[in-house]
């Protein structure tokens, strides 16, 4: 696939790292500019790309920066995405260490439609809940027994496809945790938000109540 990997952050760079393993045709930007995406892109072959032009004829968009940047974004970033474009939104609120309060959140919108509201595209909720590291080194083939297991959350049904793809690809198990309004049920303080194997992940979605932010963030 054409992926777009919007912010190089240990997530992003991680997940830069092993889709051009896998072949895919990856394209990186941040906020800082391309000129600061060097060292990454010889690593990989990931081409790096001004903000604004990163997903022009995406077929998969990784938008994956502090919460607090999202309403940051330049209007009309996804407008030129191949049809049928998939979007993933990695991110976490984190008001105290970092993001601040966003009423809208504090209220009880879930992180991710408050992402989607900004980018005017349905996004589905993936890779917020794994760490850097064994987002790295853990993927392992399909019957593994310590293979660990993604949530994904989201509303359209054929985006949601291609990320449960991928996620199998990445050597996950991949969990369909239903519509972007469960997706609270993966967030920061959820049982959900800590690795899991598939059988317990599906536990954990099941188990989950809702959080007040004030309640788990450091």
């Amino acid at each position: 696939m054409k992926i777009a990997i919007i912010g190089t952050g240990n997530i992003g760079g991680n997940l830069t790292r092993r889709l051009t393993k896998l072949g895919h045709d990856v394209s990186i930007a941040n906020s800082r500019g391309p000129h600061t995406l060097t060292d990454l892109a010889e690593e990989t072959g990931a081409k790096p790309l001004e903000v604004t032009e990163v997903a022009h004829g995406a077929e998969l968009v990784i938008v994956t920066i502090p919460q607090k940047n999202i309403s940051d974004l330049p209007d009309g970033i996804l407008d030129h995405i191949a049809p049928g474009a998939a979007i993933i939104d990695t991110g976490n609120y984190y008001p105290r260490q970092r993001d601040g309060l966003i009423p809208e959140i504090e209220g009880g919108l879930p992180e991710s439609r408050w992402v989607e509201k900004y980018l005017k595209h349905p996004v589905n909720k993936a890779f917020n809940g794994i760490s850097a590291i064994n987002l790295l080194e853990r993927g392992l083939p399909a019957g593994s027994p310590d293979r660990l297991a993604l949530p994904i959350a989201g509303d359209d049904p054929d985006t949601k496809k291609i990320v449960l793809q991928l996620v199998e690809e990445l050597g996950f198990d991949a969990i369909d945790a239903g519509g972007l309004d469960e997706s609270w049920r993966q967030q920061p303080g959820t049982p959900s938000y800590q690795e899991h194997g598939a059988d317990s992940l599906r536990q954990a979605l099941s188990n989950a109540s809702p959080v007040r932010s004030n309640d788990f963030k450091a």
